[in-house]
């Protein structure tokens, strides 16, 4: 099984990116989660879709808008609740977690693969195989 982080970016363009992917591929996606954290002093949150494994090799894609988007529990913006609506068109609840932020880490790659251990340990995504 492998499992990869696809970054789309922070930004409102990527935000719509995310929401088409989960559109697109409704039938696939097995989870709608957001990341939690304190970044440069502000509470923020990452967007993300996890997919259902595909393929031959069993690749399940998590796609993520990193970072870029307030936390709602402090101020609640247009883009979260676009998130919130596409939750609503799959049917799934939005699985909040509260992680480190990304600066805390060399590498963006190390960064997620804490992510992806948080998300096995918490049996979100299985373990590697």
């Amino acid at each position: 099984m492998n499992q990869k982080f696809i970054e789309l970016g922070e930004g409102t363009s990527d935000l719509y990116e995310l929401i088409d992917i989960g559109d697109h591929m409704a039938e696939r996606v097995k989870h709608v989660m957001t990341f939690a954290t304190i970044k440069k002093a502000q509470p923020v949150v990452s967007l993300a879709l996890v997919l259902e494994p595909s393929g031959i090799d069993k690749f399940q894609p998590i796609y993520i808008c990193r970072e870029g988007v307030p936390d709602p529990e402090e101020k609640k913006t247009q883009r979260y609740e676009m998130f919130e609506a596409l939750a609503e068109r799959l049917e799934k609840s939005i699985i909040p977690l509260t992680v480190k932020p990304s600066d805390e880490f060399y590498e963006t790659a190390l960064y997620y693969q804490h992510l992806i251990g948080i998300l096995r340990m918490n049996r979100y995504i299985p373990p590697m195989s």
